[in-house]
């Protein structure tokens, strides 16, 4: 004889299963019994949810059919789909917490797990001053000295050691520290979402130092362009061309378009370096310059040759490895202009417009730096 097997039904919340609540909810495998009017608030979308439930209902009523109202039993609860119980449990405190809770938010004993997943849920149901509150609790939390430095990158990452948190007090609701913190992707993901520049801002450093540490460069790609954020494209693929097609070849994760990205990269930056020597930036004369002419072709041969010298001094650097060669060219411009090298000569025919050719090289260093996503396209 075969015997049944039955599976556990939801359980109940232990904090957030409300006694004198009116409204029963699922989420996942947990039962959450709230107030109405709490869930209302901010103007969320559950206020229109609420109010088309109770026209469905009148409509069941007036035709007399029988049916218990959704929401009203642990047997006929409103289901949320797409959320985790770990995300509800986050807007309710938030939404049920005392004032000292909320200020503990914004210390270094934040629970940052707990933000992130109120983050996300109080964008999907558009409770909006709560998510602003939000998102500057998270900005405050990772704006602190060495916050970024134990972050995994992304889910997939190893884990490392939990921080540890003060513990819960008797009834406050249970920190969710037991969770994995929020990944620097899922981070940059939410503040690229909820357009919350500061926040983004502190992940793009993040990446920034990755990139030039030589790490999770696809990734950095994949985050970047699913977000649009173009400084981490342009530097990830410049930092993953300059390991050469072998190491392409070994990224199983690259598309076949980013693959060819890569290849648009490699031929647009050699062909920039080619022309680039032929081509100083636009010089602005001092006040003092009585020979814009004669300044100007001085400043030509200054540029050609300081590149040039460049490549001398590093001869490890790749032909299409532009930006770290004009880096390199800033860098020599500076010292000919504090004279921290000889110039021999080259100055002469501008002595009044040094610092301004300092400025171009920074200028055209920056344009380089800022529009690197651009030689990585398609269209080659």
């Amino acid at each position: 004889m075969l015997l049944g097997l039955s599976m556990p039904g939801p359980a109940r919340d232990p904090v957030y299963y409300i006694h004198d609540g009116n409204s029963v909810l699922l989420v996942e495998h947990t039962l959450f019994k709230v107030h109405r009017s709490v869930l209302t608030k901010d103007k969320s979308a559950f206020e229109t949810m609420f109010q088309l439930s109770g026209e469905t209902d009148s409509a069941r009523s007036d035709s007399s059919m029988t049916v218990a109202q959704e929401g009203e039993s642990d047997d006929n609860p409103i289901r949320l789909q797409g959320d985790t119980a770990d995300e509800f449990r986050a807007l309710l405190w938030a939404l049920y917490a005392l004032p000292h809770e909320l200020t503990i938010a914004m210390t270094a004993d934040a629970d940052c797990t707990r933000l992130a997943n109120l983050v996300r849920i109080t964008h999907k149901y558009q409770f909006r001053n709560i998510m602003t509150w939000a998102l500057s609790a998270l900005h405050h939390f990772y704006s602190r000295p060495g916050a970024f430095d134990d972050i995994l990158t992304t889910a997939s990452s190893t884990p490392t050691p939990l921080p540890t948190h003060p513990p819960t007090l008797p009834g406050l609701p249970p920190a969710s520290s037991t969770l994995q913190p929020p990944t620097l992707e899922q981070l940059t993901e939410l503040a690229a979402l909820c357009e919350r520049a500061d926040l983004l801002e502190n992940t793009l450093t993040r990446w920034k130092r990755l990139i030039g540490e030589g790490r999770d460069l696809v990734l950095a790609i994949a985050v970047g362009e699913r977000f649009n954020l173009r400084p981490i494209v342009g530097l990830a693929y410049h930092a993953l061309m300059l390991r050469g097609k072998a190491a392409w070849d070994a990224e199983v994760s690259l598309s076949r378009a980013q693959r060819v990205r890569l290849l648009a990269g490699y031929y647009a930056l050699s062909k920039l370096w080619d022309a680039l020597p032929a081509q100083p930036p636009p010089l602005t004369h001092g006040a003092r310059c009585t020979s814009q002419q004669r300044c100007t072709k001085a400043w030509g041969a200054l540029w050609r040759t300081v590149l040039e010298t460049g490549t001398q001094v590093m001869p490890g650097l790749a032909r299409e490895d532009v930006l770290g060669k004009i880096m390199l060219a800033e860098s020599m411009m500076k010292a000919l202009v504090d004279r921290e090298i000889p110039s021999q000569g080259f100055l002469d025919g501008m002595p009044h417009c040094k610092e301004s050719a300092l400025v171009a090289t920074s200028m055209r260093m920056r344009e380089i730096k800022e529009s690197l996503a651009d030689y990585f396209s398609d269209d080659f």
